[in-house]
């Protein structure tokens, strides 16, 4: 038995310290990872999970006394026009935006991708709208939409078209926000559309080439496209996040009108939280719009992801 007893001694004394070697990687990994987690926890779910508790209180901003309500916040929220107006403009407003700034930025990446000189150029004359502040450009928008002023309409006057009051119009308002979303979303689609066509391996075109792909259509249809599927989902999350959260031009050039026409869902939060003082009714909202965000993040990914994976 004591013979026994050594020969598995060393294999048991090399397992104990591969347990230990891993224990002490696992420490170390807990202590890089503390402080991002910390981040996390400190700025992302305590504020959720309090932003939940005050969706079932009638808390109201500056006063300390509130009281729980249980799902009367909830229920006042299906009965309220605003919230619905709202609702229904942001769904619009994305489906507007997202697939054109998505389609757009595609198109710039590979006009960028194809042309020899001038990448540089290019790729920073795209990418100003991202870097600028819309809050900042929106005295050159309210110029550029100007009814009887501005250049659009004076050039839509000289092709004989009277030129609408893009932004005091309750018919143009909305396209008017979303023309101006795109124009700042492109650049950013640009970007990521651009890092996906350079990670394609250049050997396959030619490979797809001599198969006799010989168009740039065919040579798009069979490589291109099908290897930036994971880059497009990424784009497409990105572009309906982004356009769920609309809010700076419509605060800016707006304020919701005319005749709610503009209004939508995080204008109106921060009416109700900021304006009207009702925290509790404004979480309410909150919550309903994370609840919407997730959904079609989950909605897209499990659509989108299929499509890629097949």
């Amino acid at each position: 038995m004591s013979d026994i007893a050594q020969t598995f001694s060393p294999v048991m004394t090399a397992r104990e310290a591969a347990n230990a070697a891993r224990k002490r990687e696992e420490r170390l990994a807990w202590k890089l990872m503390a402080p991002a987690v910390s981040l996390v926890l400190l700025f992302i779910l305590l504020p959720t999970l309090a932003v939940f508790y005050l969706s079932f209180t009638n808390f109201e901003l500056g006063y300390t006394d509130y009281q729980f309500v249980g799902l009367e916040n909830y229920i006042e929220l299906f009965k309220d026009r605003t919230f619905r107006i709202s609702l229904q403009n942001t769904a619009l407003y994305t489906l507007i935006v997202t697939p054109l700034s998505v389609f757009l930025g595609l198109g710039a990446a590979l006009l960028i991708e194809s042309e020899a000189r001038g990448k540089a150029f290019f790729r920073t004359v795209y990418f100003l709208p991202v870097a600028s502040l819309l809050v900042a450009m929106a005295t050159v928008w309210q110029y550029l939409l100007h009814p009887t002023m501005g250049p659009v309409n004076a050039m839509l006057g000289l092709l004989g078209i009277d030129g609408p009051n893009w932004l005091g119009s309750s018919s143009t308002v909305l396209p008017s926000l979303a023309m101006i979303g795109i124009w700042q979303s492109v650049g950013f689609n640009m970007v990521l559309f651009l890092a996906g066509l350079t990670a394609i391996p250049r050997e396959l075109y030619a490979a797809a080439e001599m198969d006799g792909a010989k168009s740039a259509w065919e040579r798009f249809r069979l490589v291109t496209w099908p290897l930036l599927g994971p880059t497009t989902l990424f784009v497409l999350t990105i572009s309906v996040i982004n356009s769920v959260k609309v809010f700076e031009s419509v605060k800016t050039l707006t304020q919701g009108g005319p005749n709610k026409a503009s209004e939508v869902l995080l204008h109106t939060i921060y009416q109700e939280g900021f304006v009207f003082l009702r925290v509790g009714y404004a979480s309410a909202m909150t919550v309903i719009f994370l609840m919407v965000l997730i959904v079609m993040m989950l909605l897209q990914y499990r659509v989108l992801d299929r499509r890629v994976h097949y």
